[in-house]
């Protein structure tokens, strides 16, 4: 599956704005692979106060949008369907450049293990084909 709208996203996960942090999934292959856009504009709300004179992306935003991605490629399974995909834990999350607004923002997330009400992926955020961000991420089912 590919090209899914922020309408269609909305039906998986239960973000909304202004924490809903991906704007179109790319590519979709259920349980595995994600890749997915979010657009980073001056309008976003944290760039109010994060920094005034220098917006930058906080960290730990482009993580939360990675987590994002990595639960629609999870909640896309059938057996996860209709369910919220948590937090369980971050690991290895390293920071290379800054993201600002203007930047188009790449999400790609491999699942590497999916368990009765858990998952473990790998995000990589890219900006420009440039590594920004990658993190391990833990997904608890409920």
């Amino acid at each position: 599956m590919s090209l899914m709208n922020i309408q269609q996203i909305k039906e998986i996960i239960p973000h909304r704005y202004p924490m809903l942090l991906i704007d179109r999934i790319e590519e979709l292959e259920a349980g595995q692979k994600v890749v997915a856009k979010k657009n980073v504009t001056i309008n976003e709300p944290f760039f109010q106060g994060h920094f005034p004179h220098e917006p930058v992306m906080p960290g730990v935003l482009i993580v939360e949008a990675m987590a994002q991605a990595g639960a629609v490629a999870l909640l896309s399974l059938p057996d996860f369907k209709g369910k919220t995909a948590y937090f369980g834990g971050i690991d290895k999350a390293k920071f290379r450049q800054k993201v600002t607004p203007g930047d188009t923002l790449m999400l790609e997330v491999e699942i590497l293990k999916v368990r009765a009400n858990a998952g473990m992926g790998k995000g990589v955020a890219r900006v420009d084909g440039k590594k920004v961000a990658e993190a391990e991420l833990t997904f608890m089912i409920g």
